[in-house]
């Protein structure tokens, strides 16, 4: 192959990115923008800290876990513009939130978060194969830096229509079917520029997928305990809720999460770049600095505080976002690909729900500071020795 053409291939593979990339963006305006918003407005409709931190994990871990399923279904079927599709429709939940009381609110999140579960195995497999020309890690990076864009924009808005309208929930949130309309556009957009990506064919008779190794079981079972260790992003925004409701000055809320997803997309990014060079072991990175926003949090409830630990919670989140899952592709097999990113994603999502839960029970019954210092010091240890092992198996298994 000549250089022009080997030029040609990446250009247009960096293009197909960008095209996901942009489906992305609109759909994070969509869900991301409501993220931000929906604790301070289900606080408004009288619920807890811990229905709070329950719900977001309890969508989360239905989300994350679902992907198991729609995992192994798209690897036996090889639908995955299928599966892309019905997930990314289902965002129309959001709009209709500001529309309902607490518990239709809450089925509406959770119906968003199985879109999410639909359609993440199926679109992180297909931009897995289109990023092989161009490395996992820069692929992803890339992606999550213009996914990010949304998620920055979705709130900033939000933040302003809230603040316009004097805290209007129902027109905030019946804003985002805009986006939401846009980004089905550009879905069918992105569809007809790749469909003549080559993935992998469906199964002859009595063939099996490749099995998953146990280098891919140790690493996924290290991102489990370092996500029980982090705090949730929504609590950390129902402890500033707690502090700016009383002045009326929840358009404040909304902010704190455009700052983490600020620090998000250029961390991802950065990572991205980071971990194609390093490899598994730069994952050390982002489980030390997890360590650092549960304290900041849970310290006081000062507002400034706060800021700082969404700050690093963004930082942590943007490697998340993108290197967390391009490891998922160095060490699981393409063909059975979608059904590893849905093992994954469960195990992502159960440490978010026992995240949620615990951190809940923190903040309502007002423990000791100590007890949060010593829950976050011995999951993260525990977290940074099994990636450590999880590298080395991998490095071994690779030389062999």
């Amino acid at each position: 192959m000549t250089a022009e053409e080997v030029s040609k291939r990446r250009r247009a593979t960096y293009l197909a990115i960008l095209s996901f990339g942009i489906v992305s963006m609109f759909g994070d305006m969509v869900y991301e923008g409501s993220r931000g918003l929906v604790p301070d407005y289900f606080a408004y409709l009288g619920a807890t800290s811990v229905i709070v931190g329950v719900i977001g994990g309890l969508g989360d871990f239905i989300g994350y876990a679902l992907r198991l399923v729609s995992g192994v279904l798209v690897d036996a079927t090889r639908s995955y513009w299928f599966f892309i599709f019905l997930g990314y429709g289902l965002i129309f939940s959001i709009p209709l939130i500001g529309f309902s009381g607490l518990e239709i609110a809450i089925l509406l999140v959770l119906i968003e978060r199985i879109g999410k579960a639909l359609r993440s195995p199926s679109r992180d497999t297909v931009l897995s194969v289109i990023g092989k020309e161009v490395g996992a890690g820069r692929a992803f990076g890339f992606h999550e830096l213009l996914d990010q864009v949304g998620a920055v924009l979705g709130p900033t808005i939000v933040a302003l229509i809230m603040l316009s309208t004097s805290n209007n929930y129902r027109f905030t949130f019946g804003f985002l079917a805009v986006p939401f309309g846009l980004m089905l556009i550009f879905l069918i957009y992105t569809y007809k520029r790749t469909t003549s990506v080559p993935l992998p064919a469906r199964l002859e008779k009595g063939q099996k997928n490749e099995k998953m190794t146990r280098p891919f079981y140790l690493y996924t079972f290290a991102v489990l305990i370092n996500t029980v260790g982090l705090i949730p992003y929504t609590l950390i925004l129902f402890k500033v809720s707690e502090i700016v409701s009383p002045a009326h000055l929840d358009w404040i809320v909304p902010l704190v999460y455009v700052l983490i997803q600020g620090v998000d997309a250029p961390a991802a990014l950065l990572s991205g770049y980071a971990f194609d060079k390093f490899g598994i072991k730069f994952l050390v990175l982002p489980f030390v600095l997890s360590i650092v926003a549960p304290l900041f949090a849970m310290f006081n409830s000062g507002l400034e505080l706060l800021i700082i630990a969404a700050a690093f919670f963004g930082l942590v989140l943007g490697m998340q976002e993108s290197i967390y899952r391009a490891a998922v592709s160095q060490l699981a097999p393409v063909s059975s690909r979608g059904t590893a990113y849905g093992i994954f994603h469960i195990a992502y999502g159960a440490g978010l729900l026992i995240s949620g839960f615990v951190y809940g029970l923190l903040i309502q019954f007002g423990l000791p500071f100590v007890v949060a210092l010593v829950y976050v010091l011995a999951t993260q240890s525990v977290a940074i020795l099994l990636l450590l092992r999880a590298s080395r198996w991998h490095k071994v298994s690779a030389a062999s």
